[in-house]
């Protein structure tokens, strides 16, 4: 069963995609971080960086938005034409943000617009028509292109969603002509006041996953929230009637997250490690660059011999990353380092199944092969930032890193003071401040360590708890040995 489960918050709405009660994607909406992929913006081109052939564009965020010389409207990726040709500082352009701001970038631009709708997505700077390739039937195919033809004008391009399969020929044609007028708003919206401003805002989040992925598939939409049940029930009537009697109100006074066990998964979603069924297990390593998954065989032992071992491993480790790579938004370029199996035939059987269960992922993917050290290439479309990255911020301890500092390293600089203490004053003992975590390092593992300090330097140390990071230390005061003792007592 495929369900779609929303839990509408004060603050954040979130979004699980759920096939046979696995949580397989998860989209969160929150107030303070609205999405705006799908936005048409009249911007203003500010900077022109003809040795990265793109230009920067003001539509009004926080940062400029960046715009390649290929998404302008007109441009062939194949043609090598200056971008200075083609805008100039000042120049007001249409845009539509495709991918949102993810760290120290702005929004990524194209002047080359579409408006999605429940069965096509129009384009009106474009003449081209496409089916969606997951529409096989070749009769099909040929019955939807001569429908879009009858409707369209000319110079505009459209393409057939998948959902548009077997639809008739009235619900395609009063999807287009909606776009058709959709567009004529931008238009006159465009005409009026001056850049930077918004032209067009995409559906908000409920309505966008409704018109998206509120498929036949889909055997039910659960939300916990009178108000927006409501209007999924009135927006449903106008796109696809026959869907309506799919959407359920959730009641339940417990939440409706913990209720799917969604809170669960959730949370595992955000895990280095991915343990398999079979006991085998990934570890993926997501850094600003590309994203590494490591399979390894774990607890599976197997039962015939290794290679047959390392065969199951892989083949379940590739519908895991598969899943995995929808569930948390993983964009970018992927490296995935499968168990080296003994046979090419083996090698390709997993790819396949890998390749398989990909079809799933509505966002683009390309996987590209085994490299010569035998690393699997892919590469995922990147549209928003990382599931994690809404989930978690950076450690304002390790600074993002995950690790902290050793104890020999803050025993090494409690040195240095010492020594310089011992130099410069005549105390007898210091008091020294350190993380809970660290005190309790110290006196466990390293007493005799900071015991030979003393003795070195002829300096009492003594150790209290603060809240201050582990890798961090204060002298809190110094002198003799009864006055710090007096103090700690007190």
């Amino acid at each position: 069963m495929n369900e779609i489960i929303i839990d509408c918050g004060l603050n954040q709405t979130r979004m699980a995609i759920m096939e046979n009660k696995q949580l397989v994607e998860m989209y969160i909406d929150r107030d303070d971080k609205k999405r705006i992929v799908g936005n048409i913006y009249k911007g203003r081109i500010t900077n022109v960086l003809p040795g990265m052939q793109a230009a920067f564009v003001d539509v009004g965020l926080e940062k400029n938005a960046f715009l390649y010389v290929k998404d302008i409207v007109g441009q062939s990726p194949k043609e090598h034409v200056s971008i200075r040709n083609l805008v100039k500082n000042g120049q007001e352009i249409v845009v539509q943000v495709i991918k949102e701001p993810m760290g120290t970038k702005g929004a990524r631009v194209t002047g080359d617009v579409s408006l999605p709708g429940r069965y096509c997505v129009l384009m009106p700077y474009n003449n081209y028509v496409g089916i969606s390739r997951r529409i096989k039937s070749e009769e099909e195919r040929d019955r939807l292109r001569s429908l879009i033809d009858e409707v369209r004008p000319s110079n505009m391009g459209v393409i057939l969603r998948t959902a548009g399969r077997d639809k008739s020929s009235k619900e395609i044609k009063d999807d287009l002509n909606y776009l058709l007028k959709l567009w004529n708003k931008v238009e006159k919206e465009n005409l009026l006041g001056f850049a930077p401003k918004v032209i067009y805002k995409e559906l908000d989040s409920i309505h966008k996953i409704i018109r998206d992925r509120f498929t036949e598939k889909i055997h039910r939409l659960v939300l916990d929230d009178e108000e927006k049940y409501k209007e999924a029930k009135e927006f449903v009537k106008l796109i696809d009637s026959n869907m309506k009697d799919k959407i359920e109100l959730y009641k339940d006074e417990l939440d409706i997250f913990d209720f799917y066990g969604i809170e669960k998964m959730i949370n595992n979603a955000i895990n280095k490690k991915v343990w398999l069924k079979s006991g085998g297990y990934l570890i993926i390593d997501q850094t600003e660059a590309l994203t590494v998954i490591d399979v390894n065989t774990g607890k599976y032992v197997g039962s015939i011999d290794l290679e047959d071992t390392i065969i199951k491993t892989n083949k379940e480790a590739a519908k895991e990353i598969a899943k995995q790579l929808r569930l948390r938004d993983i964009g970018g370029i992927i490296i995935i380092d499968f168990i080296d199996m003994a046979t090419e035939k083996s090698q390709k059987e997993m790819i396949h199944i890998f390749e398989d269960e990909l079809t799933k992922d509505k966002t683009k993917t390309n996987v590209l092969g085994m490299t010569n050290l035998g690393l699997l290439e892919m590469t995922r479309k990147k549209v928003r930032g990382r599931i994690s990255s809404v989930l978690q911020k950076k450690c304002p301890w390790c600074n993002g890193t995950g690790r902290t500092i050793s104890d020999y390293s803050i025993l090494q600089k409690i040195e240095d003071k010492i020594r310089r203490l011992s130099v410069h004053t005549n105390a007898e003992a210091v008091l020294i401040e350190v993380s809970m975590k660290t005190h309790e390092d110290l006196h466990t593992h390293h007493k005799e360590k900071y015991e030979k300090i003393e003795k070195e330097y002829g300096i009492k140390i003594y150790f209290s708890k603060a809240f201050i990071k582990d890798e961090e230390f204060n002298v809190k005061t110094m002198g003799r040995i009864e006055e710090i003792e007096k103090i700690i007592k007190s």
